[in-house]
């Protein structure tokens, strides 16, 4: 099967499973959705949901969360991995939206990503989930079942993003991005699929042999 002809067959097995997948990150709008994605680094949506609500309640908006402290915002996320830094992160880039952009999450590549705490990933993902516009996200899911399904060689994150653009049509970037997401961690697992296991390994490699096991001496 060639790789084209291996992208249309994964999109439409993504299709048939998530016609309508949801955002895995809780939030109300465009500034809830950057504060939880910047949070979601190195930790898991599940456990960024659960820290979420109490500092929404206390800090909804830029302004309010650019009055907090980072100690204060700190208390709220330490169950987080990296909390420091990403107290002063989320301190620093509602000071910069007060300061830059109004108080607003702009729709702008370049005025995402020069916000504290803000890489490509994270404005990517804003992008596409907030205000709908193209971009492929490319997460560890993603970066790992690319390679493994031939459409990447998996050399970096952005060779991925580009492979994966360069395949499948713009309009289903932000679709996709969460249903491969969402595939990976309930049928193509790191632990659970040998890459002969799952139904797209098995349908776009039918004649993989699963790995032989060897004897212990």
């Amino acid at each position: 099967m060639l790789k084209q002809e291996r992208a249309e067959t994964i999109r439409g097995i993504l299709n048939e499973l998530y016609p309508d997948p949801p955002i895995p990150l809780d939030h109300r709008d465009p500034f809830t959705l950057l504060v939880a994605v910047v949070l979601s680094a190195q930790c898991t949506d599940k456990k960024v949901n659960e820290v979420t609500p109490a500092l929404f309640a206390e800090a909804p908006d830029a302004a309010r969360m650019a009055r907090l402290s980072v100690e204060r915002v700190e208390s709220h996320i330490r169950q987080l991995g990296l909390a420091p830094q990403k107290a002063k992160a989320l301190v620093g880039l509602s000071r910069d939206l007060i300061e830059k952009h109004d108080g607003r999450v702009p729709a702008d590549w370049q005025a995402l990503e020069a916000l504290p705490g803000v890489g490509h990933k994270t404005a990517s993902v804003v992008m596409a989930q907030a205000f709908g516009i193209p971009a492929f996200p490319v997460d560890t899911h993603i970066h790992r079942l690319a390679p493994g399904w031939g459409l990447s060689d998996g050399s970096s994150v952005e060779r991925t993003e580009r492979d994966l653009k360069r395949l499948f049509p713009e309009s289903s970037w932000n679709l996709l991005h969460l249903q491969i997401i969402l595939y990976g961690r309930e049928f193509c697992t790191a632990r659970g699929c040998d890459g002969t296991t799952c139904r797209i390994c098995r349908t776009c490699y039918p004649n993989r042999r699963k790995p032989v096991a060897t004897r212990k001496a």
